[in-house]
Formats: structure tokens, sequence, C-alpha cells
């Protein structure tokens, strides 16, 4: 197992459009956590919610998250990325965001689409400032 380098690190955030899990803090202090379609804004993950999902709650009332995602192949490899979320209603922002992450995902044919369902009133752009980062690769060797 080795850290990945920084340049490592940013390729096996955006190459691939792989699911990262969030985990959220519930208010009697259980863990949460769900899958999550993301992006990358520098150094910031950003994602959206609908504000009456339990993770839209929790991360109101603890902004503390931590993201892991991870390569479900030989030789393993994984980013934990533990942050801070800022939720944020701006439909034009959200827009924006919502079809990026929507291309990545689904394809460019279907990113306006649905950046335009994910887009709407009561969505939030949910964007996680990183507190630290820890990045390992070739698990298995």
């Amino acid at each position: 197992m080795r850290k990945m380098t920084d340049a490592e690190l940013k390729d096996f955030l955006t190459v691939s459009a792989r699911t990262g899990k969030l985990a959220t803090v519930r208010e009697d202090g259980r863990p949460h956590v769900v899958p999550v379609w993301y992006n990358l804004d520098g150094e910031d993950i950003v994602f959206s919610t609908w504000h009456t999902t339990v993770k839209a709650a929790n991360m109101r009332r603890d902004p503390r998250v931590c993201l892991c995602v991870d390569e479900e192949t030989p030789p393993y490899s994984f980013v934990m990325i533990e942050g801070t979320a800022a939720l944020d209603g701006d439909l034009g922002q959200l827009r924006y965001w919502a079809t990026r992450i929507a291309g990545r995902y689904m394809g460019a044919e279907l990113a306006d689409a649905y950046g335009e369902r994910n887009s709407v009133e009561g969505e939030l752009l949910v964007r996680v400032t990183p507190t630290r980062i820890i990045a390992q690769k070739g698990i298995a060797d």
C-alpha cells in the first residue's frame, strides 16, 4: 500500500465515475452513509441533495462529513475525505453543477435533462471543503 500523489488523487477522483459514500452524523450520534454522485471544484467536493433527506438534515445540524471513494478491483485503492459541508439553494449554481455531475455519470447526451431535473426549488447544492484527506493505492500489492 502506498500513498497517492496529488496528481494521482485528482485522477482517482475524476477520471472514472465512481460513486462516493457520504457519511454524516445523525442527531443521536449514529452514522448515516449513502452513495452520492459528485464532482470536484478545485479541492472541494460538490454534489446535490433534496432538502428533506436525512443527509441534508444531518449536515444542517452538524456540517462534519466524510466521503469515501474506492476502487473495487485489484489492486484496490481508496480516498477518504473528511471535511465541512455547506448547503446552498442558489438555483443557478445548482443547475451548473447538477448538469456537470450528470454528464459525468450519465453521459453528455443526458446531462442537460438530469441537470434540469436536479436543479429545482428544494434541491440543495452541497460543497464539502476538505480538512483531512487519506489517499492510498495498491492495497493488495
